[in-house]
């Protein structure tokens, strides 16, 4: 089990000045942009632009904070406009994204897509969080009780836990309209059963 804080996390600016990136994690460890298996990072989107391509990923984004932005590539035209509704798409495409405000937060999950599929989800009540080889959960909004076979967590919002060892949860929100991300990684064939 590995914790973190968001505000403890590094800010890295984009090459573009288009934005910053606080990643979460990366693997394998030592991981390039180029050979990950899976990424999870907040992004501060502080300028319209296109978004990077990354072939064989398949990504989600999700809106944070912000006013949120519309992404287009093709027969894509989606509005990522309210908070906590994950949106899909390949990583193939290179999306162009417009601000329809000011800056936007976003939260992201990139998974090689010959290898693992990622699941997200947004938890706002008691539920028992299915078992999954790798993941991870992260508080939004409000404080949370995370439960698992050998582990005992108070999580409060900004914070969160990634695993790499196969985990099941019992999530329980211990302040109203609290908030949680979960993100469940499956191999290509566990996926398929």
């Amino acid at each position: 089990m590995h914790r973190f804080a968001l505000d403890q996390l590094p800010v890295t600016p984009w090459k573009n000045g288009g934005g910053t990136t606080r990643e979460i994690l990366c693997l394998p460890p030592g991981a390039s942009m180029d050979n990950f298996d899976w990424r999870i990072s907040i992004a501060t989107i502080e300028q319209s632009g296109p978004f990077s391509a990354f072939p064989g990923i398949d990504r989600v984004i999700m809106l944070l904070d912000g006013a949120g932005v519309r992404l287009r590539a093709g027969e894509i035209n989606h509005c990522l406009d309210t908070s906590g509704q994950p949106f899909a798409f390949s990583g193939d495409l290179s999306l162009d994204c417009e601000l329809l405000g000011g800056p936007s937060t976003d939260f992201n999950v990139m998974s090689r897509r010959n290898s693992l599929r990622a699941e997200v989800q947004v938890v706002t009540e008691a539920r028992q969080i299915p078992p999954s080889a790798q993941g991870l959960l992260m508080a939004t909004r409000g404080a949370w009780h995370l439960q698992a076979k050998a582990h005992d967590f108070q999580c409060p919002g900004g914070h969160g836990l990634w695993w790499d060892v196969a985990a099941s949860w019992q999530a329980t929100p211990i302040e109203a309209n609290a908030q949680l991300i979960w993100v469940g990684l499956y191999g290509v064939e566990e996926a398929k059963r």
